[in-house]
């Protein structure tokens, strides 16, 4: 009857000072987080086949293309593991490597604009809708993101429940910068009525 006892007031001591609130923000990071994962994955596997199609009419292209390559490449090799999000180093470095991807398809996009074979292969505007689809995924990924760490980070720095973050060994967690936001949070925007494709370019920082 004791132990009893004593297992319900530590179990209102904990969920009095935050522990369940913590348990339930880091899960909800965890998951929007996979979903970032996910659509960055998707948007990956779009690129060979966009780069071969861009190539069988600009083969000429060659700078920009091996831009594209690369730079899926450096997404590549770096490990996007569940832990990548407890590691701010690491973390800045994935999202670095995954904005100079979207900078590298920006160009590819406005490149083809000199192509109008190219813009007409119905293959081709496939694959761009498809881009563009996976683009606005990501940003509705990305922010969920934001928001859940937003709320977690808030609760491991208030009193009392950082105390109770500092005893079970919870950390803030990075979360994706304001200039990378600039950078990478407007995919190019294409308009199929007319032969243009418009990037969205963000103002440079003051």
């Amino acid at each position: 009857m004791m132990r009893t006892l004593w297992i319900v007031l530590l179990a209102a001591l904990l969920s009095g000072c935050g522990y369940n609130t913590l348990q339930t923000t880091d899960e909800q990071i965890k998951a929007s987080w996979a979903e970032v994962l996910n659509q960055y994955q998707r948007r990956s596997d779009l690129i060979p086949n966009l780069v071969n199609t861009v190539k069988g009419y600009a083969a000429q292209e060659q700078a920009v293309l091996l831009g594209v390559t690369e730079a899926r490449a450096k997404v590549g090799s770096i490990q996007a593991t569940p832990e990548l999000i407890n590691d701010a180093q690491a973390f800045a470095k994935f999202q670095a490597a995954q904005g100079e991807l979207t900078s590298a398809l920006s160009r590819l996009l406005v490149v083809s604009e000199n192509y109008p074979q190219l813009k007409s292969d119905q293959n081709f505007r496939d694959l761009q809708a498809q881009l563009e689809g996976t683009e606005n995924r990501i940003t509705v990924a990305r922010n969920r993101y934001i928001q859940a760490v937003k709320e977690y980070n808030v609760t491991v720095r208030e009193f009392p429940t950082n105390l109770t973050a500092m005893l079970f060994g919870y950390k803030v967690k990075p979360s994706f910068t304001v200039e990378n936001e600039k950078e990478i949070s407007r995919p190019p925007t294409v308009d199929f009525a007319t032969p243009r494709i418009i990037p969205n370019v963000a103002a440079p920082a003051k």
